[in-house]
């Protein structure tokens, strides 16, 4: 009995997991679904946006590989969902059927109960199966049988009424899932036929491009050589930075010191403590104050929780190796690109100082220090800020630029100290 008891318990408390397990991970579909509706919203408003302005194919191409990528993620994660649902209706159909069994038995127990609470109904012939007993302690001990025997026919309705009431929980639950199975599936086939279509205008574009593949690589090759070109000037205005930031450091300390050593001069006091000026530091770190470590301490615990730096947008070119889905070209991005809309503002991602205000290629380039981090903002057509400006947390730095694509976009740096980080990881989800 006990071991029956502990495999119940057992299974019960399984069943539990599954459902908060299933829960969890519903929920977490569920808003991956709406961030990515989301997302491909503002992909077409964009979209929309861009289409009123003068064009190329490479920019439709790039857009369109974008929709389809967003596309098929949201169909990958329709496919999630019927998965999960599935496992949940088998579990739930399962218990469901487990109940029914039990109340099959309990109902059988029941009416047999009440066919012999009936046979033996009358109060008389209670009262003379406690008289007949032979002592007291018998007519005791059946008094307290009649009362456990009714107490146990009304323990028996109560299992019959939670059991029923259970049964009828899961079935409605199980026609909620099946409703919403369904309904994902319409989805799902509603997704499949955009994607079918936008995979057809992706082909128009393609066999655009192939007429002049020569002309459209020269072009991929040329932007890359921009970009890698870009970052080496990123990378060695950064590196500057920081020789700037700690030679005024060990200025301002040797200033100090010759102040303290004149002060004790004048009050005709020796000074016996040799004051040492800080050392170069490590090549391509900052030293820090106190202050100044603070700062990056704060930065660092805002990892994944940093605003974008524009409000409306999507990244259209990751950290990282970037490999051309078409010509066997590829670059390394220290950054990402994130395509807005065009005019858009510029805002500081952290609280900091501006370093520096570059104008890097055609377009401006604004460095904003955080401590021993730097994050950059490159290809803004207007700045409103200036080296040495305290800037807060989405502030307005700037307005963004256009590519020579005709796309507004902003390209976004993370360095800790002068090794780069990827900027995405830093970001909100939104």
């Amino acid at each position: 009995m006990r071991r029956i008891l502990s495999i119940i318990l057992l299974l019960t408390a399984f069943s539990s997991f599954a459902q908060q397990d299933y829960q969890a991970q519903q929920r977490k579909l569920e808003e991956r679904k709406a961030q990515i509706l989301k997302e491909i919203k503002e992909f077409q408003t964009l979209l929309n946006t861009n289409k009123k302005q003068e064009r190329n194919i490479l920019a439709e191409l790039n857009e369109q590989n974008r929709k389809i990528k967003l596309q098929t993620e949201l169909i990958s994660n329709s496919q999630k969902q019927v998965r999960t649902l599935k496992n949940d209706i088998y579990v739930n159909t399962l218990a469901a059927n487990k109940l029914r069994r039990e109340l099959a038995v309990l109902k059988e127990d029941y009416a047999k109960t009440i066919v012999k609470s009936y046979k033996s109904r009358s109060e008389q012939n209670r009262i003379m199966f406690i008289l007949s007993s032979e002592n007291f302690l018998q007519a005791y001990k059946r008094m307290q049988y009649i009362k456990q025997y009714a107490k146990y026919r009304k323990s028996q309705g109560d299992e019959i009424r939670e059991k029923f009431e259970e049964l009828e929980k899961i079935t409605a639950h199980l026609e909620v899932q099946k409703r919403k199975q369904e309904q994902i599936a319409k989805e799902q086939e509603n997704q499949r036929q955009e994607l079918q279509t936008e995979r057809g205008k992706q082909s128009e574009l393609m066999s655009l491009v192939k007429k002049d593949s020569k002309k459209y690589a020269d072009q991929i090759r040329n932007k890359q050589q921009e970009t890698k070109k870009i970052d080496q000037q990123i990378k060695a205005i950064i590196k500057k930075i920081i020789e700037e930031e700690n030679r005024k450091r060990r200025e301002e300390e040797e200033r100090r010191r010759r102040e303290e050593e004149a002060k004790n001069a004048k009050a005709g006091k020796t000074n016996t403590t040799k004051t040492s000026v800080t050392k170069t530091s490590t090549a391509g770190k900052f030293d820090m104050t106190p202050e100044e470590k603070a700062l990056a301490t704060s930065f660092s615990n805002n990892r994944g929780k940093l605003p974008w730096p524009v409000e409306k947008g999507y990244i259209s070119a990751r950290y990282g190796t970037v490999k051309h889905p078409e010509y066997d070209i590829q670059y390394e991005n220290h950054g990402i690109e994130i395509t807005t809309e065009r005019g858009a503002t510029v805002r500081s991602v952290f609280e900091g100082e501006v370093s520096q205000v570059q104008i890097i290629g055609n377009s401006r380039t604004v460095f904003i220090r955080h401590g021993e981090y730097i994050s950059v903002y490159q290809n803004l057509a207007s700045v409103n800020v200036s080296k040495g400006q305290k800037v807060s947390t989405k502030q307005q730095i700037g307005t963004v630029g256009t590519n020579f694509e005709g796309e507004a976009v902003l390209k976004f740096l993370i360095t800790k100290n002068s090794d780069y980080n990827n900027p995405q990881s830093w970001l909100s989800s939104r």
